[in-house]
């Protein structure tokens, strides 16, 4: 994909809605373009993550491990982001993402993403504000189920 295709769908990706055209130039121009075949695994649940994926094209299928048998937890179309928080911090991914039918994906770098929250603070305020109130939202959610699970 060329660097202007990358940068249109950058741009229609809520999570870098705050950042400019050339803080996503800057992304993209780090970014690397992977193609899957169907039935290939973009990363495997338990592995380091160091990254996030942004769905170009296709559709990628989300499972977890449960009782020695892959659970389907999703599926993610084009402009959805894969391990966003990757983005941020370390750790494992939680599940596995295969490609339900041929996909392209843009890989986006950890260290490059940070290195632009650095150098472009009011970005950063901004996206920690939206993690925020989305981890807000997930809680309140969260909270209103339990009583469903109440005994």
């Amino acid at each position: 994909m060329a660097l202007d295709d990358d940068i249109r769908i950058l741009e229609r990706v809520k999570l870098f809605e705050d950042f400019s055209s050339d803080q996503l130039r800057l992304l993209a121009f780090g970014a690397e373009t992977l193609r899957l075949r169907a039935g290939r695994d973009l990363y495997r649940e338990g592995a380091p993550s160091d990254c996030a994926y942004v769905v170009a094209s296709g559709k990628i299928e989300l499972s977890r491990s449960r009782g020695g048998e892959n659970v389907t937890a999703g599926e993610a179309g084009p402009g959805t982001v894969l391990g966003e928080l990757s983005l941020i911090s370390g750790g494992k991914r939680v599940s596995t993402a295969t490609a339900a039918v041929d996909s392209e994906v843009i890989r986006l770098n950890r260290s490059l993403f940070r290195r632009i929250l650095e150098e472009y603070p009011e970005v950063a305020a901004k996206l920690h504000a939206r993690i925020s109130a989305n981890m807000k939202s997930m809680l309140d959610e969260i909270g209103s189920l339990g009583r469903h699970f109440a005994e």
